[in-house]
């Protein structure tokens, strides 16, 4: 018995060292993590513009609403809370206050991401799909419902003929 407990010995000194290794390790690991994190949560503090009074306030909320994030698809620049919306949200108030007009904002902005910054795109030969694509694929299918319809009333027969008098009911 004596062999036994003195093998048990030398098995449980190698293991015991490993977990200490352990423990150390993820308590290194948790004491540099630790300080990123807070930090990031910091800098993820995002504060509201100051306006100068109501009327810039209107006009900026109005602005953004008709302006889409470049990041996500389908939200305004209001509703956004992505970086990039952050700051575009930012220029189109710098802008405001260079004294430029809402039509003169969205340009600049239409230069350099594109139309899709628009929620409502300008009517131009480029857009036109997009404006009355939807129009001429619902007309299309109506001509073809009606065709359809045409067709099958032209194949059935007329009332009173032979085929109703051979029913029973």
């Amino acid at each position: 018995m004596n062999r036994d407990s003195s093998r048990e010995t030398a098995i449980s000194t190698p293991a015991i060292g490993f977990l200490k290794n352990l423990a150390f390790g993820v308590a290194l690991m948790l004491a540099l993590v630790a300080p990123t994190l807070a930090l990031a949560q910091a800098g993820n503090a995002v504060t509201p513009p100051q306006f100068t009074d109501t009327a810039e306030a209107k006009r900026f909320h109005a602005l953004t609403e008709e302006l889409r994030c470049v990041k996500c698809q389908n939200q305004s620049l209001a509703d956004s809370n992505a970086a990039i919306a952050q700051d575009l949200r930012l220029e189109v108030l710098d802008l405001m206050r260079q004294g430029k007009t809402d039509a003169e904002v969205k340009h600049y902005l239409v230069a350099r991401y594109g139309e899709f910054v628009l929620y409502r795109p300008r009517v131009e030969p480029t857009t036109w799909l997009l404006w009355f694509g939807p129009a001429v694929l619902l007309l299309a299918g109506g001509f073809v419902v009606a065709g359809i319809v045409r067709k099958r009333s032209a194949k059935q027969p007329v009332a009173g003929s032979a085929r109703d008098e051979d029913q029973e009911w």
